[in-house]
């Protein structure tokens, strides 16, 4: 059922160890307080970095956002994927990708991490990690697409999938995953 090969996340690029503890730090930091609220100088103080070491390995901040958006991309896709196994039936597969967002949103309280981004840096439209967030949203439909087969039923699911996101984190609504779920398979049931 799911290609593989297809939906293999991008890998992400190698760094040191003091670049991985400027990512880990910037990842908490960019996620918990905001992009724009975060500083060079508070992500390479708590990594314990110089700032001439984090624009060694970044070049810039904006550079660095898009490195935490990459790594945080590659992280959800290969954890869904193999939540996913090898599901061959469409509802069992429709019902882990909401059950895994539903685990995963409990653990991210402030909700998506690439609409965050969106909304705190799509001003700047030269900035080089709209393309990852797009391509996070892109991958999703693609997912969709494979999951159910049926190019508008995907995109419907996928506004569902969107749309739990959202009410969870915003309004705490906690069945907002397994009434999405729900709706969803109604969807699927009603094209068949």
């Amino acid at each position: 059922m799911i290609d593989a090969v297809a939906l293999a996340p991008p890998p992400v690029a190698d760094s040191t160890p003091a670049g991985e503890r400027v990512l880990a730090t910037a990842g908490d930091l960019f996620y918990r307080v905001g992009i724009n609220r975060v500083g060079v100088d508070l992500i390479a103080d708590t990594a314990g970095v110089t700032k001439r070491t984090l624009y060694q390995r970044f070049g810039s901040k904006d550079g660095l956002v898009t490195a935490y958006l990459d790594r945080r991309r590659h992280r959800w896709q290969t954890h869904l994927l193999s939540e996913l196994g090898t599901a061959d039936d469409p509802a069992v597969a429709v019902r882990t990708v909401f059950a895994t967002a539903a685990a995963w949103a409990r653990d991210n309280p402030r909700g998506c991490a690439f609409v965050n981004a969106w909304a705190e840096i799509s001003a700047s439209p030269e900035h080089q990690a709209l393309a990852v967030i797009r391509e996070e949203k892109r991958w999703m439909r693609r997912l969709w697409r494979q999951l159910l087969g049926d190019d508008r039923l995907a995109e419907s699911v996928h506004l569902l999938y969107e749309g739990a996101q959202t009410l969870y984190t915003i309004l705490g609504a906690p069945g907002a995953f397994d009434d999405a779920a729900r709706a969803a398979l109604e969807l699927a049931g009603a094209r068949s």
